[in-house]
């Protein structure tokens, strides 16, 4: 429990922290205009900008408002009494919004978002953590909320971040340095590597109170060295001689929930099939990757792949691996149909073109689709194959149209 006074001293100073920002890149967020009666939800990794965005949805509005983050040491203690107060100082500055960051760490916080809703206050709320969050929008604010994913910079957003124009070379530095917005202004690998820490300590490690943080490391190294490849809880479990499998799974949908890494699986028409079939790995930011990683220096096949499935992910959640005689990379669906067939390749030549092609063309006979993609580093070709196309594009190519 916290005095109205404390509550005060640390809004003002948060409000003077947040203005100091400055002006970044607007983030490709909309929705939210003219939302009266539902919250506005905004998840995404930590660090990724979304205080950032907070201030610009914020500086774009003419309301009085509030923000708080709950991170902040001092509202340690913060309870749903507090919130009381907290209006008590939004009634007396004629406050219409709020903006909450990382709202899930307050025990039953959508009672409060919910009665204030009701009143007409618009509320702008935050988190890093899907689950968490989703447990109380299920609940209080069924159909009284709209949510959004916020993710490091796009390769568009990279772009104008940098100044850059689309091309072989500005796809090659993305593909090496990632999106998160810090790290592109420091280039300090230091700040890659704390955040990646972060996440596995106060994301994870506290928040479900883990006491083995040295497995969980490892675990997380282990995940990052090895994106694009498949794996198994079961051969995860042997790997870090753990006893039980639900262990391991346990880690992983931590590390899915706080937007670290992504499993995708094998496609098949049968649910059950698919959950005991093995996943491939991939992770949010090739940053963190290449920071956070065992011996990745050299393979940049598996960073375009990883690259190229960030940029399907942020359009799309539904996204699986085919593997039957051949395998293709990536099929994406669109309102449960299949929508796009992808290989990943850095380069195409005579050793791996046909095993690519035959990977593509099985899936493409087997979806019924006439059409596939090939994204390269930098090749531009197509392969017509009696009914059935290929086309080969370059990554900064394929991003932009």
């Amino acid at each position: 429990m916290l005095s109205k006074l404390t509550i005060e001293q640390i809004i003002a100073s948060q409000k003077e922290r947040l203005t100091k920002m400055g002006n970044n890149l607007p983030r490709a967020v909309t929705g939210f205009s003219n939302l009266s009666s539902h919250a506005f939800i905004i998840t995404g990794i930590r660090r990724c900008g979304k205080s950032t965005l907070l201030q610009q949805i914020n500086s774009a509005s003419e309301r009085a408002s509030i923000y708080l983050n709950f991170e902040d040491p001092r509202l340690a203690g913060f309870n749903l009494s507090d919130f009381n107060r907290l209006h008590e100082i939004a009634e007396s500055n004629n406050v219409e919004t709020y903006f909450f960051d990382e709202i899930q760490l307050i025990s039953q916080w959508e009672n409060f978002v919910r009665f204030r809703l009701d009143e007409g206050y618009r509320i702008f709320i935050t988190g890093s953590n899907a689950t968490m969050l989703s447990k109380e929008l299920g609940t209080k604010l069924t159909g009284r909320h709209i949510s959004r994913e916020l993710f490091p910079f796009s390769y568009q957003e990279y772009l104008a971040f940098t100044n850059q124009l689309p091309s072989p070379e500005s796809s090659a530095l993305y593909l090496n340095s990632g999106g998160f917005p810090e790290y592109l202004k420091t280039e300090l690998a230091e700040v890659l590597m704390q955040n990646f820490n972060d996440i596995i300590t106060r994301d994870i490690a506290i928040r479900y109170n883990i006491r083995n943080t040295a497995l969980l490391q490892q675990l997380a190294v282990w995940l990052a060295t090895n994106v694009g490849k498949l794996f198994t809880g079961n051969s995860l479990r042997k790997i870090f001689q753990i006893a039980s499998s639900s262990s391991i799974m346990e880690y992983l949908n931590y590390f899915s929930d706080a937007y670290l890494f992504f499993y995708i699986p094998r496609f098949s028409y049968s649910a059950k099939v698919q959950m005991v079939n093995p996943k491939k790995i991939y992770c949010i930011d090739n940053g963190l990757v290449k920071t956070n990683s065992v011996s990745f220096s050299n393979d940049h096949g598996r960073l375009l792949e990883n690259m190229v499935f960030m940029q399907l992910r942020r359009a799309s959640g539904e996204i699986y691996y085919f593997s039957e005689k051949n395998e293709c990379d990536f099929v994406v669906f669109k309102q449960k149909k299949p929508d796009t067939l992808i290989q990943v390749c850095w380069q195409l030549d005579h050793e791996n073109i046909e095993r690519e092609l035959s990977g593509l063309l099985e899936a493409m006979d087997y979806f019924d689709l006439n059409k596939g993609i090939i994204i390269t580093a930098s090749q531009t070709d197509s392969f017509v194959m009696g009914s059935k196309t290929a086309i080969v594009l370059p990554f900064h190519d394929w991003v932009m149209e």
